[in-house]
C-alpha cells in the first residue's frame, strides 16, 4: 500500500483534531488579544505614565509590536522541532507558555509600586507571547490540514483560522462585562487584570483537549520512512524562499487591517473621553466593545466561508474576492466609526466580511505551498514574517499618523497600500488546490518542478489513487 494511504485519518479522529485547534487557538489569541485590548486602554497610564500621555500610549502601542518581533524566531524554533519531533508536542508547548505569560501579566505590580522594572517585566512577558504566537499557527494548520481530505482542507483550515475571531470575540465579550462590573477607576486599579487570570483557567481547558488528539498522519509517514530533514530551515530559505516572501505579502494587509480591531485601536480611539490622554471620540466603552463583538461575529462567519468557497473555487481566486470587500470596508472605517457606537458596529462588522475572507482559506493555501518534510518550517516562517510587516507596528503607525497629521484619511491611505501589496503577493503565489501533502508525492520529484513556478499538472495514477482516498 501506497505510504500516503497508511494513516488515513477516521472521521472520529478528525472531530477530535478539529476541536483540539479550535480550542487551543481560541485560547492563544484570547490571550493575544486581551494584552491588546488594555495596551490600548490602560497600560499608558499603568505602565509608562512618567513619559507623558501622548508618549505613554504610544510606549505602550510599541508593546503590542514587540512581540510580533520574536514571532520569526518562535516560529523558527517550532518549525526545526515541529519538523523533526511532532506536530502535537508543539501545540501544547506553545498553548502552555502563552497561557503562563498571559497569567502573569495580570499579576504584574505597576510604575507606582516597583517603578522602572514593571515596564520591563511587562515587555519581558510580550516577548514570551510573541514566541508562542510564533509556534502556534503552524502545528495547529498542519495538524487540521494534514488530516483532511483533500478535497476539504480549505473548510478544515477554516477552523484554525475561527480561533482569531472566536478570540476576539471571548476576549471582547469577557473585557465588556467586566468594564460594566468595574467602571471608572475601579477598571484602572484591579478589573484590568481579571481578564488575564482567566487565562488559565482557558489554559487547563486547552491542555487537556490538545493532549488527547493523534499525532498528523503525514509526520506518522514522516517518521516511518525517516524522511525527516536534519535542517529544514535551511532548506526552505534555500529552495522555497521566494515562496515564503510571497506568502508573507498576502498576509500583510490582512494582519494590519485586523490589528485596527483585534489590536484594540479602533475601540480604544472610540472609548477614549474626548479629553483624554490620547484623546478619544468618548462613546461607551461597553457599547464599544459590544460593537467589536458583532465585528468579530462577521469575521467569524466569512472565515468559514472562504474555506469552504476555495476549496470550490480555488484559493487565488477566492482571495481576489477578499482583497476587494476589505478595500471596500477599509474606506469608510474611520467615517462609520465617527457616528457613535452604531457605526462602530458597521465599522467592524463590513471590514470583518473582507477579513474572514482573506483569513480563511490561508491554512490551505500555505500548507499546499510546502512539502511535508519542511511544511511546518515554511508555514510558520511565512506566516511570522506576514505578521511582523503587517500588524506588528499597525496601530503605533495608525497613532503616529492621527499624531502627525490629525486625520483618519491617512490611516486608511496606509491600510490600502497593504492591500495593494497583498494583491501583489497573491498574483505570485502559485495555487497548488488539492495537492498531494505526502512525503510519496514530495519525493515523486512534483515539488520540484513547484519550486521552479511550475502549475500544479496531471497526478500519476497511483498519485491520483491516493490523492481520491484522502
Amino acid at each position: 500500500m501506497s505510504h500516503s494511504t497508511t494513516h488515513l485519518a477516521t472521521g472520529r479522529e478528525r472531530n477530535k483534531v478539529l476541536a483540539a485547534v479550535v480550542v487551543g487557538t481560541t485560547i492563544e489569541w484570547y490571550d493575544f488579544f486581551i494584552y491588546a485590548f488594555m495596551a490600548n486602554l490602560v497600560f499608558a497610564q499603568l505602565f509608562f505614565e512618567p513619559a507623558g500621555p501622548g508618549l505613554g500610549q504610544i510606549f505602550s502601542l510599541l508593546t503590542i509590536g514587540i512581540s510580533f518581533l520574536f514571532r520569526p524566531l518562535g516560529a523558527f524554533l517550532a518549525g526545526h522541532f515541529g519538523d523533526k519531533l511532532g506536530r502535537r508536542p508543539m501545540l501544547v508547548i506553545t498553548l502552555l507558555l502563552m497561557g503562563g505569560a498571559t497569567t502573569l501579566v495580570g499579576a504584574l505590580p505597576t510604575f507606582d509600586t516597583i517603578g522602572v522594572m514593571a515596564p520591563v517585566l511587562l515587555i519581558l512577558l510580550r516577548i514570551l507571547q510573541g514566541l508562542s504566537a510564533g509556534g502556534e499557527w503552524g502545528g495547529a494548520v498542519l495538524m487540521a490540514i494534514e488530516h483532511a481530505p483533500a478535497n476539504r482542507r480549505g473548510l478544515y483550515g477554516s477552523f484554525v483560522q475561527a480561533g482569531v475571531p472566536i478570540g476576539m470575540l471571548l476576549a471582547t465579550g469577557i473585557l465588556a462585562a467586566i468594564r460594566a462590573m468595574f467602571p471608572g477607576d475601579s477598571f484602572l486599579e484591579f478589573g484590568w487584570r481579571i481578564p488575564f487570570f482567566i487565562s488559565i483557567i482557558l489554559v487547563i481547558v486547552g491542555f487537556v483537549v490538545r493532549r488527547s488528539v493523534d499525532e498528523s498522519p503525514v509526520f506518522k509517514e514522516i517518521k516511518e520512512t525517516a524522511q525527516e530533514s536534519s535542517a529544514p530551515i535551511k532548506i526552505v530559505f534555500k529552495k522555497y524562499g521566494h515562496i515564503v516572501l510571497f506568502a508573507a505579502m498576502v498576509f500583510m494587509a490582512n494582519n494590519a487591517t485586523g490589528y485596527m480591531t483585534t489590536g484594540g485601536y479602533v475601540q480604544g480611539l472610540a472609548s477614549r473621553p474626548v479629553d483624554g490622554t490620547p484623546p478619544g471620540l468618548g462613546f461607551d466603552p461597553v457599547g464599544v466593545q459590544l460593537a467589536a463583538f458583532a465585528g468579530s461575529l462577521s469575521w467569524l462567519v466569512f472565515t468559514f466561508v472562504a474555506g469552504w468557497l476555495s476549496d470550490r473555487i480555488g484559493r487565488k481566486p477566492l482571495y481576489f474576492i477578499g482583497w476587494a470587500t476589505l478595500a471596500a470596508g477599509i474606506l469608510p472605517l474611520f467615517v462609520l466609526v465617527e457616528q457613535g457606537v452604531a457605526g462602530v458596529a458597521w465599522a467592524t462588522i463590513i471590514l470583518g466580511a473582507g477579513l474572514g475572507l482573506t483569513y480563511g482559506a490561508q491554512a490551505a493555501f500555505y500548507a499546499e505551498s510546502f512539502p511535508a518534510s519542511v511544511r511546518y518550517s515554511g508555514v510558520s516562517i511565512a506566516y511570522a514574517i506576514g505578521a511582523v510587516i503587517g500588524g506588528a507596528f499597525a496601530p503605533t503607525i495608525a497613532q503616529a499618523l492621527l499624531n502627525a497629521t490629525g486625520t483618519t484619511w491617512v490611516i486608511v491611505s496606509y491600510l490600502l497600500t497593504t492591500v495593494i501589496i497583498s494583491v501583489i503577493g497573491t498574483a505570485l503565489m502559485p495555487d497548488r488546490t488539492g495537492v498531494p501533502l505526502s512525503v510519496e508525492y514530495e519525493h515523486s520529484g512534483h515539488w520540484e518542478k513547484f519550486r521552479r513556478g511550475d502549475e500544479f499538472e496531471e497526478l500519476s495514477p497511483v498519485d491520483a489513487q491516493a490523492h481520491q482516498q484522502r
